[in-house]
């Protein structure tokens, strides 16, 4: 996962990007309004208020107007006031410092759960004849419903979201197992046999040796 650690204070930021970065994520940082609103995207944003150049709440407003990423606001402000107007402004969780790493990770895997479809609850996805609908965690192929146990119908889910695209082992973890312990990776291997069978043709799921599986119509 991408995240994009917006804080101006490095003795707080550096160590909380080798912490984020020894779990497994990817961290780009920003230390101003401007730099973050000018960032590339990322797949999640913490956010602090207290910024050189301008107020993190601005920052949260400009995103958001933009954007559907998920935005944790991270900041020392814990008065409610300052709580209710960056929900309200679209921000998914805040959470105040001091705090631990673990708590900052539960809640970027809580909040990464609750809004990684959040773009795509529009209708079921498709690939080929292939039909996965995350509302109702149903799956049908040709019309066909296939029997899944949860975790295979989060994996094919994942998969389906980018279809034909590589989806690599470590957020493969994060999303569908709650973690990023690359050790028990071998899990993934079990379920994507288990839904080859299922999907009738082993063509469905492609395994990119060294990266991680992609989803395509055989």
């Amino acid at each position: 996962m991408r995240i994009l650690l917006v804080e101006d204070e490095r003795a707080i930021a550096e160590p909380l990007a080798e912490g984020l970065v020894r779990e497994g994520f990817s961290v780009t940082r920003a230390e101003t309004a401007a730099a973050a609103l000018a960032a590339d995207e990322t797949d999640l944003v913490l956010l602090d208020l207290r910024l050189p150049d301008g107020d993190g709440l601005d920052v949260c407003r400009g995103l958001r107007e933009r954007s559907d990423v998920p935005i944790i606001i991270v900041t020392a402000r814990g008065e409610e006031a300052d709580r209710v107007v960056g929900l309200e402004l679209g921000a998914d969780d805040y959470i105040v410092k001091p705090f631990g790493l673990r708590e900052l990770i539960a809640r970027i895997r809580a909040v990464w759960r609750r809004t990684s479809v959040r773009g795509q609850r529009h209708g079921p996805l498709r690939v080929g004849t292939l039909e996965v609908d995350e509302r109702s965690r149903s799956a049908t192929l040709e019309g066909r419903e296939l029997e899944l146990t949860p975790k295979e119908f989060d994996l094919l889910a994942a998969l389906a979201r980018d279809p034909g695209a590589v989806v690599d082992r470590r957020r493969l973890l994060e999303e569908v197992w709650d973690t990023s312990w690359l050790g028990s990776s071998k899990t993934i291997d079990v379920h994507v046999a288990a839904l080859r069978r299922k999907l009738r043709d082993p063509h469905w799921i492609e395994t990119v040796r060294g990266i991680g599986f992609r989803l395509r119509a055989p």
